[in-house]
């Protein structure tokens, strides 16, 4: 989960179903928030549970939709598509991770990209995160 200009959230699930998304999306979205996804099924109860929901549909070629008219294209997932490209290409060198260490990269990584900081600028938000 991806806020735009904000935080992500990197979670390792057993199973790609609305069952295992749900207490997730409860937890780390607030109720009511618009959120931006693809065609996939497993979203189609978002709004049920309180959200705005609105979606591109990749297998249409749909990949950015103005809906109110202002000419900006304002319904996407390229957040999300860049995040993961991001990590896709930070994982690559890490070749051969096992699935029980997994979370720990994902974790670091969330951790990296929310503190938006690179380099030395990193090691004082690990170090409060360590000794906390």
């Amino acid at each position: 989960m991806v806020q735009r200009g904000g935080a992500v959230v990197i979670r390792l699930l057993e199973n790609v179903r609305q069952t295992t998304i749900h207490p997730l999306i409860q937890r780390f979205i607030a109720p009511g928030t618009r959120v931006y996804t693809d065609e996939y099924d497993i979203y189609h109860r978002l709004p049920e549970w309180g959200f705005d929901h609105h979606t591109v549909c990749h297998g249409r070629g749909e990949y950015a939709r103005d809906d109110d008219g202002d000419g900006f294209h304002e319904v996407h997932v390229n957040t999300t598509e860049g995040f993961w490209s991001l990590l896709r290409s930070w994982l690559r060198p890490h070749r051969g991770i096992s699935q029980e260490k997994l979370p720990l990269y994902l974790g670091f990584f969330q951790f990296v990209h929310n503190a938006r900081l690179r380099g030395k600028g990193l090691l004082r938000p690990l170090l409060e995160l360590l000794v906390a």
